[in-house]
């Protein structure tokens, strides 16, 4: 086996182990499967580049460091008014649920999401890593290349932005995000 074979099947694992909390992620970010499938191949594209130059680390955080600045430049280029659209929520349905609470869970998680989706960008990055895909403080901070006070700071500075536009309390607001 050759020096590419070898990279080729470190990809494959790698995008097999990964792609689908990329993709989770990019969705929340976007709010369009569209948009996530496209950036999710982004992403791995950006790993497949520069995987001979990544230095031994946390390969998901470095991942994930990848997503996030291609959905923040998708972001920017796009200039959404709003993150999360219609076709994110149709796909989280339970049909465990009677349909009036369906209606109402269906309501409330628009809600939440609408205003996920109107925090500035590095509070619903930090609510998003945290709170919907629930990554340690540490995997955060490293993610978004700050401080793991920031981090701290941020979430408990998003939710309580959060909490203020909903009237909710904070474990109904995260709770309503997933």
């Amino acid at each position: 086996m050759n020096s590419f074979d070898d990279i080729e099947v470190r990809i494959i694992e790698i995008y097999n182990q990964h792609y689908l909390d990329v993709y989770r992620f990019l969705i929340c970010f976007t709010g369009s499967q569209n948009d996530a499938e496209d950036l999710t191949q982004e992403v791995f594209i950006r790993v497949l580049n520069n995987l001979p130059n990544f230095n031994a680390g946390n390969i998901k955080t470095w991942i994930f460091s990848i997503a996030k600045h291609a959905a923040i430049d998708h972001y920017r280029k796009k200039k959404y008014s709003s993150i999360f659209g219609e076709g994110f929520f149709k796909r989280i349905v339970s049909t465990e649920k009677e349909t009036l609470e369906l209606v109402e869970q269906k309501e409330l998680k628009k809600l939440v999401h609408t205003a996920i989706s109107k925090l500035k960008p590095s509070f619903r990055a930090v609510v998003i890593l945290r709170g919907i895909n629930e990554f340690s403080i540490k995997e955060t901070s490293e993610i978004l290349k700050c401080s793991e006070s920031k981090v701290k700071v941020d979430y408990h500075r998003a939710l309580k932005e959060l909490k203020k536009k909903l009237d909710l309390n904070t474990e109904e607001v995260m709770g309503n995000a997933n």
